[in-house]
């Protein structure tokens, strides 16, 4: 329970008024920084993680995490171990940092898997770095989709994570909706006017956006898209180095979806 907020609002409340109401107003301010405005004064206590451990956190997670998805439908397709592979490979993971990397997937694939336990010790390494969680999500989002569906019990384990990483059901569907276009639209073609329909379609979803939307509301929706998923911006906030390739292959695609929408519009 945050109490910090609580002890030195009071606490300066009663010396700069010098009485028991002064010192009660700051008790009330200090509740509303440490229950409503999410501002931890444990931090002042001395919890605080440095760059290494914040990225040590996100790595390891990551694929406990990953292999906990691969195995939340009883059982580990030979797809999504060939996609946890690739994503290492694509990685340039090698020598200790990939066997630390398929000791994790092991680990998460372990019954009884320690999942809130895990996520809450992660987001609160990361200090709850939005733009780092929705790239976390995403990469377990991509693990459940490996084997081009989406059971179930992997739907339900994605929204367990989301929930525990503070999105909610409606946020994830929205990223399912957008990866999955993705994943389409990186795989489709133009051989055919149908294909380019659907091709034009899939970067709409990619962006996050509809055809009804303006020329503003679209570039203002790729812009948000470019600085939550900047390797630069990411690295600073947590992600670790090994994992910056997937951050530049997002804003890839996210700049492909953009140019093959604002070519259609003319």
């Amino acid at each position: 329970m945050k109490v910090w907020g609580k002890i030195l609002g009071g606490l300066f409340g009663f010396m700069l008024s010098k009485n028991i109401f002064g010192a009660l107003l700051g008790v009330w301010i200090g509740h509303s920084f440490d229950k409503g405005r999410g501002f931890n004064f444990n931090n002042l206590a001395g919890q605080s993680f440095t760059d290494a451990e914040r990225q040590q956190a996100f790595f390891s997670t990551t694929f406990s995490v990953m292999g906990y998805v691969a195995k939340a439908n009883g059982r580990v397709t030979p797809q999504e171990i060939a996609f946890a592979s690739a994503y290492m490979d694509k990685l340039g993971l090698t020598g200790d940092i990939r066997q630390q990397a398929q000791d994790a997937f092991r680990d998460g694939k372990v019954a009884g898997f320690p999942l809130k336990e895990r996520l809450n010790d992660f987001t609160h390494k990361c200090g709850k770095r939005h733009d780092l969680l929705l790239m976390f999500l995403e990469i377990q989002i991509q693990v459940a989709f490996a084997d081009g569906t989406l059971d179930q019990e992997e739907r339900e384990a994605l929204h367990q994570i989301a929930k525990i990483l503070g999105f909610s059901s409606r946020d994830l569907d929205r990223l399912l909706e957008m990866i999955i276009a993705g994943d389409q639209f990186n795989q489709q073609g133009n051989k055919s006017p149908q294909s380019s329909k659907v091709q034009l379609s899939n970067a709409y979803k990619v962006l996050g956006c509809t055809p009804e939307m303006s020329e503003q509301e679209i570039k203002k929706a790729y812009r948000k898209l470019m600085s939550q998923h900047h390797p630069d911006k990411l690295m600073a906030k947590g992600l670790p180095p090994e994992m910056m390739e997937m951050a530049k292959q997002k804003t890839q695609d996210i700049q492909s979806a953009y140019e093959a929408v604002t070519k259609a519009r003319g």
